[in-house]
């Protein structure tokens, strides 16, 4: 009998955020995104019978026999619209209300636990109003969650990349599981020290596929040398012929081997494809893998800007490892219940900053019922 927790996944890209909780003994029974070369990379990992490729405002999650029951739902809803690095209509973008989609299914099915990740401007498009409306609709789905919203810098959290993206976990309020999101176990705040990405490309080229190199200019290279361990454009001298200015933090920016990399971005065009050091290239797309903590048995299906932006979109499988294993008693009630009416009012009545902070800030005081070492 299969006893593993049964996820449905939403917007599930290529399948990192399903991976991470794979890693700790979850399933997924179902899956949808309408990316095509996602869904084929999705499928050459997990399974065929299990991703489909369609768009899910035409799917009827109350009605559809072919969707199952489950314990959770996971999902990533489009964070275009809520990016810090593009403009940002927020929830008046085209894909801003997406997350709607992630509510009918929650509705349909009241999962135990759900939970939508997203980028950080979603914590401040719409002038604060589109997360403040988020968590209220969230909320509101009978038969109530208790929902708990955290900012996670994954870097904090084992994964060779400084990248910082909103959780969002809900708890369905009957279960009555006092849920916290786990504190860092990396950096500063943590036990261990930061995983480098000098650390986790070492020994990248060796793996047959998602590796090749691109083709750039001699002019780009020269550019390259001129940029230093973890610098960027602004290192060129600016009295030097191969200067260019008027650009984002982002573009020629190498990594620096002794620290995480920077955020790995989907998209973009000439100079913003993350540099290697000390060779003046390009990373290639399984370094990317590499920095985004995915294992080398994970092949990525498509052309190598198609992979780029499956790599780009995802989210980093090791950064929510802890995560998952921190929810497993919801589902073995293995837990004390208690009546989480009371403290979804205090939550209510918080600002989001604090809401932010509340679940950190409970671990810093020491009150975590789980020893900080423990949770490594």
């Amino acid at each position: 009998m299969n006893n593993k927790i049964k996820i449905i996944s939403l917007f599930s890209g290529c399948g990192g955020l399903d991976l991470g909780f794979h890693q700790e003994g979850y399933e997924t029974v179902w899956a949808n995104d309408i990316d095509h070369w996602a869904t084929l990379t999705f499928a050459n990992y997990f399974g065929e019978n299990i991703i489909n490729e369609k768009d899910i405002r035409e799917i009827d999650p109350y009605n559809d026999p072919e969707i199952p029951d489950c314990d959770i739902i996971l999902g990533g809803f489009p964070c275009q619209d809520f990016s810090i690095i593009w403009k940002r209509p927020g929830l008046n973008g085209d894909r801003g209300n997406l997350y709607k989609n992630f509510l009918r299914f929650i509705d349909a099915k009241k999962p135990k636990v759900f939970i939508a990740e997203n980028v950080k401007g979603l914590l401040t498009a719409n002038n604060k109003l589109a997360i403040k409306q988020i968590l209220n609709d969230f909320e509101s789905i009978d038969p109530g969650y208790f929902v708990k919203i955290q900012l996670y810098n994954f870097a904090e959290y084992g994964v060779p990349q400084f990248r910082e993206r909103v959780l969002i976990t809900g708890i369905r309020m009957d279960l009555g599981f006092d849920f916290y999101h786990p504190y860092p176990t990396h950096g500063p705040r943590g036990t261990q020290p930061y995983f480098t990405a000098g650390e986790a490309i070492t020994g990248a080229e060796k793996i047959p596929f998602n590796n090749e190199h691109m083709n750039i200019a001699q002019k780009t290279r020269e550019k390259l040398k001129l940029i230093p361990e973890g610098g960027n454009f602004a290192d060129i001298p600016k009295d030097h012929p191969l200067y260019v200015k008027g650009m984002i933090s982002l573009v020629y920016r190498r990594i620096n081997r002794s620290e995480p990399a920077k955020t790995i971005i989907a998209a973009g065009g000439g100079g913003t494809w993350g540099y290697h050091y000390p060779e003046p290239r390009p990373l290639t797309n399984r370094e990317r893998a590499r920095l985004q903590s995915f294992p080398d048995d994970f092949e990525f299906i498509g052309s190598v800007s198609e992979v780029r932006r499956q790599i780009g979109n995802a989210v980093p499988p090791r950064g929510v490892n802890l995560l998952a294993r921190t929810l497993l008693p919801v589902f073995s009630g293995n837990f004390e219940k208690i009546d989480l009416g009371q403290k979804m009012l205090e939550l209510k009545n918080l600002t989001i900053k604090e809401r932010l902070n509340f679940d950190y800030q409970y671990h810093e005081e020491g009150r975590t019922c789980f020893d900080r070492a423990a949770c490594v």
